[in-house]
């Protein structure tokens, strides 16, 4: 497991300031919301976006968790270190395993939206069929309802936990 002073030297994670806590903190806790909001309108419509909205949601809940409660801010490779930063102070496999899981998501439409891009035959970045639209949209409402709900519970559980 990685060491949080090793993340430091490398230059991943920082501390934190006493003047810029309350700036960074708000930042996330309005990101979050917004993130899970923007998911949930998405999900009929662009589900891929929503998929996408809902990892942030997961992923800005956690920084705001390590930043309130450790004084933490990630800056280089954020996702990995992320992940790495909450496997090192949380010691929650579970909540590591549900990020980590969110992340993979994530990475995977990400390199979807970008062999898209390459390949720039189609006009949207699924093949626009009745039936990958249905299956994207039972995906993103999976994804929802089973990773990224839970997800923000278990984290506003454990932040009460850590006070």
């Amino acid at each position: 497991m990685v060491r949080i002073e090793t993340l430091m030297r490398e230059g991943k994670v920082s501390r934190i300031g006493e003047l810029e806590i309350g700036r960074y903190a708000n930042f996330f806790e309005n990101s979050h919301k917004d993130n899970l909001e923007h998911c949930k309108f998405t999900l009929g419509t662009f589900p891929r976006w929503s998929i996408i909205s809902g990892y942030y949601a997961m992923h800005d809940i956690t920084k705001l968790l390590l930043a309130k409660k450790f004084r933490l801010k990630m800056e280089i490779e954020v996702h990995a270190t992320t992940i790495k930063v909450v496997r090192e102070v949380l010691r929650k496999p579970k909540i590591s395993e549900m990020l980590e899981k969110g992340y993979s998501e994530f990475i995977r439409l990400a390199n979807d939206l970008a062999e898209a891009r390459k390949e720039r035959v189609k006009v949207q970045y699924y093949t626009g069929t009745e039936f990958m639209k249905g299956e994207y949209r039972r995906r993103a409402g999976d994804f929802l309802k089973n990773m990224v709900e839970p997800y923000l519970e278990a984290i506003r559980k454990l932040e009460g936990e850590l006070k």
